[in-house]
């Protein structure tokens, strides 16, 4: 069996599926709305959601191209698909690496994106300060993984009234997500869910644990996978982050068989050209192919 093609893929899926009862084992959550008006969209419905964008905001010019051809696939393909991309990379390994446009024109520019396409949009902001301006634009602010046991921060975050996306440390367990949604909770926030990036594994080195993905909705969370960060290599290039691009996929599909809710994948046009993670990212020409095998499979698991 030759399980790179989709259909054998799925067919394999099912095999197992039906042998195991596998799909007993997804939990029913309650859904999350995202965004407003016609933008919004469902965080545990019956198809996955897709968090899609750049790492960073490397032009305007930039990120309107990769909104657009982004919009263009998930509309083809019927999927619904947030827009990422970040403002200011402020966790660089080197203080020398390229960081972006800054909070207030960048929360603009990806604003008039998610208004201009009538998707949301999300971005990972770093102060309570950015929090509040942020907020403005983005309707999902995500909290970095370094800085998800952060309270100034959540609180802010929560305090805004908008979707939270808390994104889970490479130090911590599946059960200590319960401290942050407290936190949340405390500061008036219910809307929000958790991304799953991998743990640490030694040095330079994380591993993706899928046993996390069940373990986090059977708290009663709505989870997301984190693809492209968790075969990242921290550090693993000297001066900047190295990892293994070619493993997303695999890691996404994987995901996606253990019923997360959804799927954040970084993608370039050119991976080998991006100012920042580009050993990671999807190349965009792959990334059709690869939405509609994670559909198939999160229909598949929830049948």
């Amino acid at each position: 069996m030759q399980l790179g093609r989709p259909n054998a893929l799925v067919s394999f899926l099912l095999f197992i599926s039906e042998m195991s009862h596998a799909s007993q084992s997804v939990l029913s959550l309650p859904s999350l709305s995202i965004g407003s008006g016609a933008a919004t969209l469902t965080l545990g419905g019956a198809k996955p959601l897709f968090i899609l964008g750049p790492c960073v905001i490397e032009s305007a010019e930039f990120v309107w191209e990769m909104a657009r051809s982004l919009k263009a696939i998930c509309t083809d393909l019927n999927v619904p698909f947030v827009f990422k991309a970040s403002y200011d990379k402020a966790n660089r390994t080197s203080g020398s690496s390229f960081r972006g446009m800054g909070v207030e024109e960048g929360c603009r520019l990806l604003g008039e994106i998610g208004r201009n396409f009538g998707v949301p949009v999300t971005t990972d902001i770093h102060s309570p300060e950015e929090a509040q301006k942020a907020a403005q634009w983005i309707d999902i602010l995500q909290i970095p993984a370094f800085l998800c046991r952060q309270t100034d921060l959540i609180e802010a975050a929560a305090r805004t009234a908008r979707t939270v996306n808390v994104k889970k440390g490479q130090f911590l367990a599946p059960q200590d997500v319960v401290n942050i949604a407290k936190k949340l909770q405390a500061f008036g926030c219910e809307n929000f869910f958790f991304t799953e990036r991998g743990v640490t594994f030694g040095y330079n080195n994380l591993v993706a644990d899928m046993r996390s993905l069940y373990w986090i909705r059977e708290l009663g969370y709505r989870i997301v996978f984190d693809a492209t960060h968790s075969v990242q290599r921290p550090g693993g290039g000297g001066d900047r982050t190295s990892g293994d691009g070619v493993l997303a996929p695999v890691l996404a599909r994987a995901a996606a068989a253990a019923g997360c809710d959804g799927i954040f994948i970084e993608t370039h046009l050119d991976p080998s050209k991006a100012l920042s993670d580009g050993p990671n990212q999807v190349p965009l020409s792959e990334l059709p192919a690869l939405l509609a095998q994670l559909a198939k499979i999160h229909a598949l698991v929830r049948q």
